[in-house]
């Protein structure tokens, strides 16, 4: 769908043009996107001011139908995400014009400040993130995604940046497939169909996919896991992904937490945000999402991918808060609250991962704790991890993509918070504050000694509004952000 072009704009048929502007400096050098811009900057209604809009029309000189005007405010604001923003807007009001294709004129990336290949992958990046619609269960589709999306700019520069188009579009297909899987309804996502749905992905891709289903897990006690499903009549599943490269010889590991649908168990939820919770798979589906990516890029880099998948549902056969399981690792939990089953499928999932594939690093994708959103709302993700490297490189990733994520702590005297008096461990705090770091916590206690890194993404991973790149709900959150990662960690990984 990306292409990087030149095109001379006087002689060249270009239908619909996108040009970003900034209130105060030229951005732009070919003559007639600054012809374009002065015209522009005549009408009253529009300055170029951030997030500003205009659309004109059926223009002569040149011959443009439709030329979109996104202000970006003053140049020596604007930023990677802001050009994402601006190129997501634009591919939306696309969107609702009805138009197949669209022409970005490429600001200048020495009067922004910006990287020239930064610049760019924002512009990409907002027109694909920009272009989704979920309309599957809508019998009319009142909207079309744009066909194609043309970049302008010299024959240099597309040479020079010819990768660049073929990346964003896996990261950006891996994010929007994430957003589908989260999107579909619980009624059609059981454990037992999102399995074989991943599976089959996986295989299409070239990926090597396992299903573990219930017997197999039973025989090799998963105790936690079968816990948190014994109450639905759908059965659990784990998912293995993995991307093995032929020169890819360290190992990493993500798990993402898969509960199809959280009803809270025993410990029913109430309210209305009970009605969200088909989104409490968007850690699963971010790593599949990853993997499917990886394959696609044919990262150098062996990857695993686990997705423990369960229902939390309400029956005669409910785990019951005071119950007590052995998790794979051996460890005994005490069942303090049945809606924090979330760390439990983690739990056993990180246990058997560690053990069987021995990785260099191990990252967990769960949306994990409400108080974590309490704590950094619902723009950012919360980062657990002890190991000072790794959280450098993940905030990394984290700044290039604007997928935020924002440090927290693991303070060992927190620990106490989980003790109980009848196991080894009980999957509910004894105090309400500090919910995330309590659950971090006792995720900590199945990683091993592994480099192990948590990010809880109960915020970031569904959004009821639409915004500037995302449709309302699923968000894809964690796929740009792990592959970024997977892209520019050294091959010792530190």
């Amino acid at each position: 769908m990306l292409r990087l072009a030149t095109v001379d704009l006087k002689r060249d048929a270009v239908k619909t043009l996108f040009v970003p502007v900034c209130e105060d400096k030229a951005i732009h050098s070919d003559p007639v996107v600054c012809g374009l811009v002065e015209k522009a900057m005549t009408i009253e209604a529009f300055r170029g001011k951030k997030d500003q809009e205009l659309v004109l029309h059926n223009l002569s000189d040149p011959p443009i139908e439709n030329a979109i005007f996104r202000g970006l405010g003053k140049a020596g604001q604007v930023s990677a995400d802001s050009l994402r923003q601006a190129s997501g807007r634009a591919a939306k009001r696309c969107i609702k014009m009805g138009v197949p294709r669209l022409w970005s004129a490429v600001p200048e990336a020495g009067a922004l400040g910006i990287d020239p290949a930064v610049l760019l992958a924002a512009l990409m990046e907002g027109i694909l993130l920009g272009n989704h619609i979920f309309d599957r269960y809508k019998k009319e589709k009142e909207n079309k995604p744009l066909a194609r999306a043309d970049f302008m700019v010299p024959a240099d520069g597309a040479r020079r940046f010819a990768a660049l188009p073929p990346r964003i579009e896996a990261a950006c297909r891996g994010a929007i497939l994430a957003r589908e899987w989260v999107n579909t309804p619980s009624n059609e996502k059981t454990p037992e169909a999102f399995a074989r749905e991943v599976a089959a992905a996986a295989k299409k891709s070239g990926l090597t996919a396992r299903v573990m289903v219930e017997a197999e897990l039973r025989r090799r006690n998963f105790g936690a896991l079968l816990a948190v499903s014994a109450g639905s009549r759908h059965r659990p599943a784990l998912v293995v992904l993995e991307h093995k490269p032929r020169r890819g010889k360290e190992t990493v590991v993500l798990v993402g937490k898969g509960v199809t649908f959280d009803s809270g168990g025993i410990n029913i939820k109430t309210g209305p945000s009970i009605a969200d919770m088909k989104s409490d798979m968007a850690g699963a589906a971010a790593v599949a999402a990853v993997l499917l990516s990886a394959a696609a890029l044919k990262l150098d880099r062996r990857i695993v991918g686990v997705i423990p998948l369960v229902e939390n549902m309400v029956s005669g056969d409910a785990t019951r808060p005071g119950d007590i399981v052995t998790s794979f690792s051996g460890k005994t939990v005490e069942i303090g609250n049945t809606d924090a089953e979330g760390r439990l499928i983690l739990a056993d999932a990180l246990a058997w991962a560690l053990k069987t594939y021995a990785p260099q690093v191990a990252i967990d994708v769960a949306t994990l704790t409400g108080a974590c959103v309490v704590a950094l709302g619902e723009e950012i993700a919360g980062l657990f991890t002890a190991d000072e490297a790794l959280k450098e490189e993940i905030l990394a990733a984290s700044a290039r993509t604007h997928e935020r994520c924002w440090p927290l702590p693991l303070p060992e005297d927190y620990k106490e918070l989980l003790k109980s008096s009848f196991a080894d461990i009980n999957n509910m705090p004894s105090a309400r504050e500090g919910g995330a770091i309590s659950a971090a916590l006792f995720l900590s206690e199945f990683t091993a000694g592994t480099r192990w890194a948590h990010i809880d993404i109960a915020g970031p991973a569904y959004h009821k509004k639409e915004s500037a790149i995302c449709g309302p709900g699923g968000t894809g959150f964690g796929v740009r952000l792990l592959l970024d990662w997977l892209l520019h960690i050294s091959p010792r990984f530190g």
